[in-house]
């Protein structure tokens, strides 16, 4: 069963929220929901590839910077979170279906960019 914003919404927003608490206090990086702020995530996760940490050490940290830039979506173009199961995606007004957990996870692999999801997703919800 697939269920909508705000039911989908809860656990991402708050993924997203912990993220944003988290990096502010111990990173001392302050993300204010922007589409620059992603810049400033993919260099994150960057670093944090390049330091070696393994995946499963990461995972919850790449789920809440996939859940932030889903948010960050979400807020410039009014698209809604979706979710079936444990997956969790962003629906932009023009029906397009976007995964940036599933981005941020790219990231981590050095395959992806939140920067460029969020780009083109809003891109393509003009």
């Amino acid at each position: 069963m697939q269920e909508t914003r705000p039911t989908a919404a809860a656990k991402p927003a708050r993924w997203a929220a912990d993220t944003v608490a988290a990096m502010r206090e111990g990173a001392r990086l302050y993300l204010d929901y922007s589409a620059q702020s992603l810049w400033r995530v993919d260099r994150m996760i960057d670093e944090i590839r390049r330091e070696g940490a393994p995946y499963a050490a990461v995972e919850h940290v790449l789920r809440g910077f996939g859940a932030y830039a889903g948010e960050v979506v979400a807020r410039q173009t009014g698209a809604e979170w979706w979710s079936a199961g444990d997956d969790h995606w962003i629906r932009t007004p023009d029906g397009r279906l976007w995964d940036p957990v599933e981005e941020a996870r790219r990231c981590f692999a050095g395959q992806g960019s939140l920067r460029l999801l969020c780009r083109d997703a809003t891109a393509s919800a003009r």
